[in-house]
């Protein structure tokens, strides 16, 4: 049998679909437990490694890294499917396709990087032990490009990067200093390092040039807990005593006419209710996004009287999601938003949607909260409140709340770190940057599923990346604070409603990260791309 048969027998491509299902259980704790993830993730990634770097043709090296992460997407996001069918009405076979639509389409950018890495920085079974080291830098920087890629294109989905899945694994340590994209790219060269440590003929004399990139993986995740240990950031003020909200409201009722009233005087009155004895009073209320389901402006003005009243009966700042309706230059204008109001906000600002402190959501979720061109069939399909919002502006001035600067943003937001970052830099009329990030959302779309640990597991990533805290407030779970190591604090259980009393330090100073974004992580990722071409070019054998 020729090893182009051999290449396409069922065990290649099962033993890829079996690796990246693996792969998929190891963004969030659950059912592996949390200190397995890294292990884990690593050797499935191995795998892939493993069956691309040997493929004999360029389109088998795709094919098997397709399979691979259309296994990992389809099993890891297949909480999609409730939003689909159970909120979004659409029939069951459909919106089984939309997430299989969905991995598929995703699963071409880790395919196009084994590709590439195959095409241009191959591994020849006769000249393995010497090129070794210039692959597996070629395949990991086409891997964290591709990546990379994945974040910004189309807006960009960049939900389960390899990178959080070592959050809590030794590469963690370089969260600071190259982001989760750098991240990326050091645990795909140790996963393709691992792939090949493994000899595949027994006749074939012992090399140590082969153990090469496995020893200087090694060193790269050593190097992580030194890392890890710097205070990259230091503490500035006094404690905020804060107020997270879970209000649990089903999402079937969140939009319901009848019941929207219901889901409004519960989170009045988490919000609202003395602390328990010898907890602080809150000086900072957060609420989830779209906490209010209708415009500000649709309200009856009794509504924020009532709300003002508990600003000042707890003595606090009161941060809630609500979607925004006012007029600039002329021509309406919606935002999905957060305001901050207290017992001084006239009530004129909030019925405006004019609040000195405010935050709009800058990116937006397509077929969620805009249309792209050309999809308002597939949006009619579907039994969700959808709009076309405006985005908000990239540096938003932070709340200043009892000494700290609450920097929010909204849902998914977290997920593109490089957005997150003007605010922590001091803004154009020398405000502080931020020292306190707050994220809000609404999960519920997603019941008591993967994505909600998926999530918590992104905001620590984020916390690592800036060394500051954050503070999540949802609708459904998982309500929480993080330290800015990327510990988590405190938490509610999902799936409850409910308060979480916490006292959250304010942090000032920049990680190298938060100074340059994703620039670090790109710059290494390029050089691992120019070594693993230039060595194929040079070497006998070689494909350029």
């Amino acid at each position: 049998m020729s090893r182009a048969a051999r290449s396409m027998r069922p065990g290649a491509l099962g033993g890829a679909a079996l690796a990246g299902a693996a792969q998929a259980l190891t963004f969030a704790p659950g059912p592996l437990p949390d200190g397995s993830l890294a292990v884990v993730q690593l050797l499935a990634l191995a795998v892939a490694a493993r069956l691309t770097l040997y493929a004999p043709r360029t389109r088998q090296a795709f094919a098997r890294g397709w399979l691979f992460s259309f296994a990992t997407y389809a099993i890891g996001l297949y909480w999609i499917f409730i939003s689909l069918h159970r909120y979004g009405g659409l029939a069951a076979p459909l919106a089984v396709g939309g997430v299989l639509a969905l991995s598929a389409f995703i699963a071409l950018f880790p395919a196009a990087a084994c590709a590439l890495a195959h095409r241009y920085a191959p591994l020849p079974p006769e000249a393995a032990p010497r090129r070794t080291l210039a692959a597996t830098l070629g395949w990991a920087g086409a891997w964290a490009l591709f990546e990379w890629l994945r974040a910004v294109v189309l807006t960009g989905f960049p939900w389960l990067n390899v990178g959080y899945a070592q959050v809590d694994g030794p590469l963690a340590g370089w969260a600071p200093v190259l982001g989760v994209h750098g991240m990326a790219f050091l645990a795909a060269f140790a996963a393709a390092a691992l792939a090949t440590l493994w000899q595949p003929s027994r006749r074939e004399k012992p090399d140590a040039r082969r153990a090469l990139a496995a020893g200087v993986a090694l060193v790269l995740a050593a190097a992580g807990w030194p890392l890890a240990r710097i205070d990259w950031s230091r503490p500035i003020g006094e404690p905020l005593q804060v107020r997270l909200v879970q209000g649990n409201v089903e999402q079937s009722q969140k939009f319901d006419p009848a019941l929207m009233q219901e889901g409004l005087r519960r989170h009045f009155h988490l919000a609202s209710m003395p602390p328990e004895p010898g907890v602080p009073e809150p000086r900072l209320i957060i609420l989830p996004e779209t906490v209010l389901p209708v415009f500000q402006d649709q309200l009856d003005p009794a509504v924020w009287t009532a709300w003002r009243n508990t600003a000042a009966d707890r003595g606090a700042v009161i941060a809630m999601g609500v979607p925004l309706h006012d007029r600039v230059a002329g021509r309406d204008r919606y935002t999905n938003s957060v305001i901050g109001l207290d017992a001084s906000t006239p009530e004129k600002q909030i019925h405006t949607g004019a609040t000195p402190m405010r935050y709009d959501k800058r990116h937006l979720v397509p077929w969620g909260e805009y249309v792209p061109p050309g999809f308002r069939w597939f949006v009619d399909m579907l039994d969700i409140p959808l709009g076309d919002f405006d985005r908000g502006g990239e540096r938003q001035t932070p709340f200043a709340v009892d000494g700290q600067h609450v920097a929010f943003n909204i849902c998914y937001e977290d997920l593109f770190g490089p957005e997150l970052l003007p605010a922590l830099q001091p803004g154009p009329n020398g405000e502080p940057g931020a020292t306190i990030l707050a994220n809000v959302s609404n999960l519920g779309w997603f019941g008591d599923s993967w994505a909600l640990r998926q999530h918590l597991q992104i905001g620590r990533l984020r916390t690592m990346e800036t060394a500051r805290p954050m503070l999540t407030s949802t609708n459904t779970g998982i309500t929480a604070a993080i330290d800015a190591k990327g510990r988590v604090a405190a938490q509610l259980p999902p799936m409850t409603a409910g308060v979480l009393p916490v006292a959250v330090q304010g942090m000032t100073g920049l990680t190298p990260y938060a100074r340059h974004g994703d620039l670090g992580a790109l710059g290494i990722i390029g050089l691992a791309l120019i070594a693993g071409v230039g060595s194929a070019r040079r070497r006998p054998g070689g494909r350029a």
